[in-house]
Parts: C-alpha cells; structure tokens; sequence
C-alpha cells in the first residue's frame, strides 16, 4: 500500500490507482454475475424474511423493464420512488434504468408540498409507491400542472397495480431494453441542497454511478461471503449506492429494513449474521450507549461503516469496543454520487478520520479567507475532483457553476484538514460556523466533547445571538440519566477553550435529523428563536433512541 501522495501545487492525489470504468449501465454493471449465483440471495427483506436471489432480482428488473415500456414509459422519462426500503424498490429502480429512466428518489415523510415540488423539479411523470403513501402521492400529483402515473406495489384503489406493470413485461428476454449512453444518460436524480439554497436536482450519469461503486469497492473489499444491512433509505446515497450498490456488485446479500427500530436493526444483524452495516452518527452512538445492544450477538460483524456526519474519535472508539467490530468513518456528497473518502480497511483505522481518498479523485484545502491551498494538516474548505462528479444541477447553470468551478473543482462547504499520510478529517459544515469575536467555533467539535458526558445520549450545538460576542454556541442535550445543564456544562468547559464553551443549555426528548443523520440544527434555531428551548429538567432517565432513517 502506498500512502496518499501531494504534488508541489498542494494538491492531495488517492494512495490507489484510478479503476477501469467498463462502458455499461449501472443494471448490468451491478448484476451481471455468473450463472453459479442465480440462486444465491441478492435481497432480502428484514421484517418478513422474503427473499430474492440473484436470479429473481435479473427476472424481475427485466420484467419491470419491459413492462414499463410496454406501458409508454422510455428512455429519458423519469420514475420517482415514494417507499420505504425494500427488495421491490431495488427492482422499479433497475428496472426504469434498463428501461432507459432516470429515478429520483423521494423521503416518503416529505410533505405533499415537498414531493410536489420534486416531482416538478424534476418532470417526473411516473411515481412508484406502497398503498400506505398513496393519499400522499394523490395529493402531491393533484398539485402538479402535469399528468403522474402512480404505480402501486399492492392494493392499486385504481391505479396501476406493480403486478400488472412485471405481467407487462414477463414476455420475451433480454436486458437492457433500450440503448444507454453510459456516459451522457442519467441513472439518478437525487435532489441535494449543495452547498448552499434550496434543493436542486443532482444529475448523475449510469457511469458516474458505475465509477463511484467501483471506487468504494477498492476500500471496502467487500467480497460475495458479506451481507450487508440497509438501514440507510434507499433514496439517500448512502443506502442506494454505498449499500446496496457495492453489495450486489460483489454478489452479496442486502437485508433491508424498512423503518429504523434499534431493536428491530439489532435483531437482524443477529438473525442473519450481517458482516456489514453503514450507519448514521445517532445509530452509533445508540450502538455504544443503549444497554439494549448487549442482548444481541453481533460477533459476526467485521466492519461497522459511518458518515453523513461527523463521529468523534471517543465516540467511534467507544461503539467498535461495545460491538467488537471496526468502527471506519466515510465521506461524501450526493454531487459524487456517494463517497469520496472511505476507510482503507487494508490498513489500521485511525480514529476521528474519514478514511483516504477514493482511486482517482484528487483533493485541495482551501483557505476560506485568502484562496490560497493550505499546507497538510492546515483546515480549510475541502475542494475535490474525480470522474464521479454529477454532470451539473437539473436545469440551474447559476447554481452549478457556483460549486464546480471550469477547472472540475469542487467546492464541498465542508471545513476539512489532510494529514501528511493522506488521512482526511472533516470538521464540520463552513455555513454552520458559529462566530465568536470573530473567533470560529466548529458546532460538531462541541458536540462531540459534549457525547463524551456518560450522561449525554446525544447532543446538538446552535448559534444564538450576543450583544457583546455577535453569536455564543449553546447545548441541546438529549440526557441518558439523572444530570444538570451545569454539570454537563462544567464537563465542556474543562475540555474547550472558553470561546467556544456553551453558557446555556436546554434539555430535549430528541435531536432532529436528517434521513441521512446530519443533524438539522435550522430546526434547532428556529425553536431557540420561537422561545421552546428552556433550561428544562430531562424528562427520561433512560437513554434515548436516535431519531434518523425513516
């Protein structure tokens, strides 16, 4: 292994050497595996314990291919997905691929507004869901100004029925049903909030999605033997991409779980003896505190994957010793289809970081005042280039040029530093910065001092206004036990500097976060602002679960 190099011109190139990119769409790229593991299982589903083999899963893409050309759906349409996780998802999302789509995934707690306002963005005419969600989809299509097929997995009320759409296409053989340019068709479109504004449609071409997998495939050497669990959505890049994406490639077995339950998720990994698991920051700390975990046996996992958010050293030190597995720590962002770092797992995991570069994707550290690159281990703005790169926001030039710059930089808006061994470690998001006197105070640097407080289940950091500093930091705890805001507060203050110690704190039941398990501190200051976050008492004595995946 040879370590992450950087040329004179500061520039952080991968310790690997760029992957062969073969010319294919992501279906055939992800299951073109030998006729020896057709009947191997590819996908099962967590709560129910059914299962689709290899075989099933190319049988069903394929019918759902044709028959959703057989019902006027084709190359350039788009199909949006409003369902939890579950094989099917896998199989409407390959199919509409093969069929020549693009799929545009859609959190199923979005408001019809919210899905509405998708569904324009991205002129997706064709929604796939699950009759619980369907008065939802109804009511975000009677908001639309065009015509939305609804495709129903069960119970259609009237609809198109799932099984109508496979019977469409169970005649005739052959994948993929219509020509793809791997590299100019998109696969994906996903919708991101970038660096900044409003969330905008990421275009991701099928070989842009082909390179981001086989890059992750290098670090995560993942083999057919692993079997994975997809607890992050299937719509978030994490759990499409990231999970299922490397696993099937690998001729793995996804489990999937529609709903995050602690117990649920531990039970899974002990019933089917799952090797891998990629979790959010909340899933990790409930992994390390909840006393639930010691009555599953979890000795069959070999590696325990986090991102989204930072995780501490401490924390992710103290979650790999509860489950006895390595705890590695990835990053990412929906505009690089899904990773650019990961952890080598050929090599010792160093705690507090985000793993190394991705093959072929280089990185700078650019200081935010200046422009200037920064030498190693300086923070900065994370800028990063590599062939995983979206083509560009849905229709927004402005926005686009705003993030990749002509020379195919982009700017990430995350504050990061690169040790001289290549070692990335990302601080925190440079629009979250808290100023202090001019002084920056990261708010994930407080609250992982604030996570190391045995009675703190998890924590979040907001900006709240001083006449005399401009902003101070304050805590927002979820407490684990018996404990005063003034001892958690003496905890920080003999750890930080006094700049960026909170001098007030409020107790809540929850911590709000994303899908994706970043932490949505908006929330958090449109509470402060509106008087809810008191100084209150903790209202439970016994640690409290994450609230993250849906």
């Amino acid at each position: 292994m040879t370590a992450t190099t950087r040329t004179d011109d500061r520039t952080y190139r991968s310790r690997w050497p760029a992957v062969d990119v073969p010319d294919v769409g992501v279906p055939e790229f992800l299951l073109d595996h030998p006729a020896a593991r057709a009947d191997a299982p590819a996908v099962i589903d967590g709560p129910s314990g059914r299962t689709l083999t290899y075989g099933d899963l190319r049988r069903d893409v394929r019918r759902c291919a044709r028959g959703l050309a057989r019902c006027g759906f084709g190359r350039g349409d788009v199909l949006a997905i409003v369902a939890p996780n579950m094989p099917e998802w896998l199989v409407g999302c390959y199919g509409a691929m093969s069929a020549g789509g693009t799929v545009s995934g859609i959190n199923p707690l979005y408001t019809a507004e919210e899905i509405a306002a998708q569904l324009r963005d991205g002129d997706a005419g064709w929604v796939l869901t699950i009759p619980p969600f369907l008065p939802l989809v109804r009511a975000a299509r009677a908001l639309g100004d065009r015509p939305v097929e609804i495709v129903v997995l069960g119970d259609p009320d009237g609809e198109t029925a799932w099984a109508d759409v496979l019977a469409a296409g169970a005649e005739g053989a052959g994948m993929p049903v219509a020509l793809i340019d791997p590299g100019r068709d998109l696969a994906l479109l996903p919708y991101s909030s970038g660096t900044t504004g409003l969330a905008k449609g990421v275009m991701l071409t099928h070989r842009a999605i082909v390179t981001n997998i086989a890059q992750m495939q290098v670090a995560l050497a993942q083999t057919a033997d692993d079997r994975a669990m997809a607890v992050a959505p299937f719509f978030h890049a994490v759990g499409l991409n990231v999970v299922a994406g490397v696993t099937l490639r690998t001729g793995g077995t996804i489990v999937t779980l529609p709903r995050f339950d602690l117990e649920a998720y531990l039970g899974l990994i002990e019933t089917h003896r799952l090797t891998i698991s990629v979790v959010v920051p909340p899933i990790a700390l409930a992994m390390a505190r909840h006393p639930a975990v010691d009555r599953f046996d979890l000795s069959s996992l070999r590696l325990v994957g986090c991102g989204a958010a930072p995780l501490s050293a401490d924390l992710q030190q103290e979650c790999a010793a509860r489950v006895g597995a390595p705890v590695g720590q990835g990053y990412g962002m929906t505009e690089a289809v899904a990773a650019i770092t990961l952890v080598d797992t050929a090599a010792p995991i160093l705690p507090g970081s985000c793993g190394v570069l991705l093959p072929g994707v280089e990185a700078r550290i650019v200081d935010v005042m200046t422009g200037e690159d920064l030498p190693a281990d300086g923070t900065g703005e994370l800028w990063v280039r590599g062939p995983q790169l979206m083509t560009g926001y849905l229709g927004n030039p402005a926005a686009t040029a705003a993030t990749v710059d002509a020379d195919g930089w982009l700017r990430t808006g995350d504050l990061a530093r690169i040790d001289a061994a290549g070692n990335v470690f990302v601080e925190d998001r440079l629009k979250e910065l808290i100023k202090v006197k001019g002084l920056q105070v990261a708010p994930a640097e407080v609250e992982s001092v604030l996570r190391t407080h045995p009675a703190v289940a998890d924590a979040a950091v907001i900006p709240i206004p001083d006449e005399r500093a401009g902003e101070r930091p304050k805590a927002v705890v979820v407490a684990a036990g018996g404990v005063s805001a003034a001892e958690i507060l003496a905890h920080v203050a003999a750890r930080v500097a006094p700049h960026k110690c909170p001098r007030e704190l409020a107790f809540v039941d929850a911590i709000p976060t994303s899908p994706s398990g970043k932490i949505l501190r908006r929330l958090l200051v449109a509470q402060e602002r509106a008087g809810a976050l008191t100084a209150a008492a903790p209202s439970s004595t016994a640690p409290a679960e994450p609230v993250s995946a849906p």
